[in-house]
Parts: structure tokens; C-alpha cells; sequence
């Protein structure tokens, strides 16, 4: 067989073998193969293809160039609050704005690419993007880097940390290409943003951003009543239905491994902070103290739950916290992990731990705050083995390199 004829053998099997897959391969800009899903929104392929075409806005963008006369004829102005929906499977992007007491409609984008599929994003790398309940504060406008003028939708959120779902860095932003984010194009991202900013500028604490896998009816439920993600993705409709009965956003809180929804009274934005969490998801929270680094922000959490637990509440929240054993071990002669705090302990050129810092770190590691018969309390315990294996060895580098 000769070379010609293998390689073009070699590219039809590859063909084959992605339609088997259900998948599409088609060239990008640059030239390089781009591989997507065509189990949902396989629209995202032809828009990937108009935007490396330079065909642009893309069809059903608003007037992006009369933005002011379409405020005016809505009834708002710029600062006004404002509500994001976000549909994975229809590809669209939905910006609500205040009217009185109730939320209206603005304007419907086309999202350019999403990557991954129908379903949450569970841990960082998998190019999936989120699905669940998120804000955006002043603190998370971003003005820099690959992708001025995006928004942080703050990923992961309380619920997405209660499941051990890990993540960083997941962006409304502009272009048409997406590894975990959500791509609008240049051009859209730039009116999204100008209206986000303006809102939060002119009072509002934080823009909420709903992200469903799809419209959430009754009958797109249905279809999906055979997904391991069909619980999760009631839970959302809840939220979902709650929105369209009262055209309000409602108060989000986390409890018992889903979200919880309240509407509130008119003329409240909702809570002073953007996810409430009860005192059970607070717990679990807590215990990841050890292995995640945004640390500060849960004992601020923890305070706000703990606050809102009954006498009797808190009692019974004591008690189940002190059924939980140490059951972490290390063996003789084991290198102890070190987290940060212990690391600072012990100074920047020793090679040993202090005492009193070897006493913290054994008590950090020999009791886990969550019960290891929880399958996510397993994963967050062998997380931080491995952070501490990684954090043992540098240290053990940097001592040798002292010495």
C-alpha cells in the first residue's frame, strides 16, 4: 500500500470512527481539528464557522449599534438592574431588566460556543460549563488578561462546593472559542458588560446568572427523565418556575444537597449576600478549609449560617458533628503533609516543623470536620494527601537546596 493511500485510509477510519462516536471534526481558522459534541446545540459548529468567516453579528443579535434608542424603547437606561438566564442547549443568552417590581426581558444573544455538554461541570479540566444558580459583583468584572471586559460568574458557588466540584476562572466572555466558558463574541460581551457594569456601578450588590441545561418546560424535563442529572435538574426548575411565576429573582439558598428558593417580598433584592447556606451545607463547607485556598470566604459563610440556626437546631447540628471519628491515620514514619499555615510555622529555612506547629498539623489531618462515608468527604480527604505529597516535596527541595 503506498503512503498516499495509507494516509488516506488512516483519515477515513478517523472519519469513521467519529461518526460512530457521534462527534463532528471540522477544520477552524488555524486549521486544526475542532471536535464537538453533536449530542445537543450542534449549532455551535456553524456558528464557530461564521465567526472564523467573519460573518458577524451572527443571526438573531440584537442592534448592537442602537443600544441607547433600544433602552429608551424598553424604558430603561443604563444602571438599570438586571437578571441573566443562560440556555446551554438553545445556545442563547437572556438579559432581564427591572421594571417596577418585576424583572422584563431586554434583549436575547446568540451564544457563539459553550464547550463540554448537557450536565454541571464537576472538577477543573473537564471543559465542561456550569449549570446552577451564580452572581456577579463588582469584584468580578474583568478588565484584563485573555479576555477584557468578561464576567467571573464565581464558580464554584456554595452548592458546587458542598459536591466537591472544582473549578476557577469560568467566564461570559467575548471570541468563539470556549474551554469551560461561555463565548458571546466580541461584540455582544461588549454591550453585556457595559450593562453589568453600569447596574452595579449605579447600587446593584450582585447580577444573578441562572444557567440551565435547557428551557426548563415541563415538556423538556420529560425528555431527560432518564439522566443521572434529572434530580439536579428538577431542583433548577424550581428555581426556574419561581422566576417566571413572579418575574423576581428569588432568594437562592443552599441546603440538604440542593438549592432552596424563596420569593421575596416587593421592592428586595434579595439577601446581602449573593448565596445563602444553611448550617448543614456550611459544615461541609468548612471541612474543605484544609484543601481549598478560598478559605476566607468560609468562615464568613459559616458565621451567616450559624446566625440563622434555631437553639435546638444548633444542638442537634452538635450532635451529628460529634459522631463523626477521627479516622484519617499515618503511618509510622510517614512524611506529615504540610499545609501553608504549618509551612509558616515552622520558617521559611527549617527543615523540620516546630511543635507546636507539628500539634496543629497532626490535629488538621487526624480529624476530618465531614463523615469518610460520604463518597465527597473521601475525595476532599485523598485531594489534600495529594496537595500535601506535592507540598512535602517542595519543601524537602527547597530544605536540601538551604542546607
Amino acid at each position: 500500500m503506498s503512503s498516499a493511500t495509507s494516509i488516506a485510509a488512516l483519515s477515513t477510519a478517523r472519519l469513521a470512527a467519529a461518526m460512530a462516536l457521534g462527534v463532528a471534526m471540522l477544520p477552524s481558522a488555524a486549521d486544526a481539528l475542532t471536535i464537538e459534541l453533536r449530542d445537543v446545540a450542534p449549532d455551535r459548529i456553524e456558528r464557530q464557522r461564521k465567526f472564523a468567516e467573519g460573518s458577524l453579528p451572527l443571526p438573531d443579535t440584537p442592534d448592537l449599534s442602537r443600544l441607547p434608542e433600544r433602552l429608551t424603547a424598553f424604558g430603561a437606561k443604563p444602571g438599570t438592574p438586571l437578571l441573566i438566564r443562560i440556555f446551554k442547549a438553545e445556545s442563547e443568552l437572556e438579559v432581564w431588566m427591572r421594571k417596577g417590581d418585576a424583572f422584563e426581558r431586554f434583549a436575547t444573544y446568540p451564544v457563539c460556543h459553550w464547550s463540554g455538554t448537557l450536565g454541571p461541570k464537576i472538577k477543573e479540566g473537564d471543559k465542561q460549563t456550569p449549570e446552577g444558580f451564580y452572581t456577579v459583583t463588582r469584584r468580578q468584572l474583568h478588565r484584563i488578561g485573555r479576555h477584557p471586559r468578561s464576567l467571573n460568574l464565581g464558580f464554584p458557588n456554595a452548592f458546587d462546593k458542598a459536591q466537591s466540584r472544582t473549578g476557577s476562572y469560568i467566564l461570559v466572555h467575548g471570541a468563539c472559542s470556549s474551554v469551560g466558558c461561555f463565548a458571546m463574541t466580541n461584540t455582544v460581551i461588549e454591550e453585556i458588560y457595559n450593562l453589568t457594569e453600569a447596574a452595579l456601578r449605579n447600587g446593584q450588590e450582585h447580577v444573578p446568572v441562572h444557567v440551565f441545561p435547557f428551557r426548563m418546560t415541563d415538556a423538556n424535563i420529560a425528555k431527560h427523565r432518564t439522566s443521572p442529572w434529572f434530580e439536579f435538574w428538577a431542583n433548577l426548575k424550581e428555581g426556574s418556575d419561581v422566576f417566571e411565576q413572579t418575574r423576581r429573582a428569588p432568594r437562592v439558598t443552599v441546603c440538604n444537597n440542593r438549592y432552596e428558593f424563596a420569593d421575596p417580598a416587593p421592592g428586595e433584592g434579595g439577601t446581602s449576600s449573593p448565596l445563602a447556606v444553611c448550617g448543614a451545607t456550611a459544615a461541609a463547607i468548612e471541612s474543605l478549609e484544609p484543601f481549598f485556598s478560598t478559605a476566607a470566604l468560609q468562615p464568613l459563610l459559616w458565621t451567616q449560617a450559624v446566625d440563622r440556626l434555631t437553639e435546638r437546631q444548633r444542638q442537634s447540628y452538635a450532635a451529628r458533628r460529634n459522631l463523626v471519628a477521627p479516622r484519617l491515620r499515618t503511618s509510622p514514619g510517614a512524611p506529615l503533609p504540610v499545609p501553608p499555615a504549618a509551612m509558616a510555622a515552622a520558617g521559611p529555612r527549617s527543615g523540620r516543623l516546630s511543635a507546636t506547629a507539628a500539634a496543629a498539623l497532626r490535629s488538621a489531618i487526624s480529624t476530618p470536620r465531614c463523615s469518610l462515608e460520604r463518597a465527597s468527604c473521601r475525595r476532599f480527604v485523598s485531594l489534600a494527601e495529594k496537595r500535601a505529597t506535592r507540598v512535602q516535596r517542595v519543601r524537602t527541595a527547597t530544605s536540601s537546596r538551604t542546607r
